[in-house]
């Protein structure tokens, strides 16, 4: 049934997900899985996660690098580690 690809399954495109593989193996078998559950079993017959060949068309490769310079540095920067604190809720962090 996975080979046969998710439209004769259905579904519009062509792009399996674990929940969409989860349907159908509800329907088909009428067994529910985690998705967790559903991952380990496809690792296990030989299915992995699958990357795109090739990029798309609608990619802007200016825009991605504007973001990249601009926007990943605050989003990446780090917390303040010199402020005083402790993880404990009974143990107050010495000042």
């Amino acid at each position: 049934m996975l080979d046969a690809g998710p439209a004769a399954s259905g579904w519009p495109d062509q792009c399996w997900t674990l929940a969409r593989i989860a349907e159908v193996v509800r329907r088909r078998f009428g067994v529910e899985y985690t998705l967790a559950g559903l991952d380990l079993l496809l690792h296990r017959i030989g299915w992995s996660v699958q990357v795109p060949s090739r990029k798309a068309t609608e990619r802007n490769e200016a825009e991605i690098a504007a973001w990249r310079d601009e926007q990943w540095p605050v989003i990446k920067r780090g917390r303040r580690t010199w402020a005083p604190g402790s993880a404990s809720r009974t143990k107050p962090a010495r000042a």
